[in-house]
């Protein structure tokens, strides 16, 4: 081994927002928040962790049209698919075109894609 994963970053116009967005979703907590950077989960090499990192001039992806590519995406596991997707829509996803068996696809509120997975 080389090194550990220390965070899985996106890109997003406004870190503090999305950040907010996720911690919710995923009952992650927020350890550092900057202006142009914030971080929820652990200390690094505790995961998951993820980080926020400010672009302004982000152009979301176009799932399912290939224009914009995803690049990545989070699979989100639930145990009640219809509560979940209720509480993600409250927080501000939206639904995308696309499921499958054991998944539905959304975006968040800066437009990456994120998938409910349940088993």
């Amino acid at each position: 081994m080389i090194g550990q994963l220390r965070s899985t970053v996106i890109d997003c116009p406004d870190p503090r927002a999305l950040a907010a967005f996720y911690s919710e979703l995923l009952g992650l907590p927020l350890v550092r928040d900057e202006e142009d950077w914030v971080v929820l989960g652990g200390p690094p090499g505790q995961h998951p962790r993820l980080a926020f990192q400010r672009a302004p001039d982000l152009r979301p992806p176009t799932w399912p049209e290939p224009e914009v590519p995803q690049q990545l995406h989070l699979d989100v596991t639930v145990t009640d698919i219809e509560a979940a997707e209720e509480a993600a829509l409250a927080l501000g996803a939206r639904r995308l075109p696309g499921e499958g068996e054991g998944f539905r696809v959304y975006a968040d509120p800066a437009g990456h894609p994120f998938c409910l997975c349940w088993d």
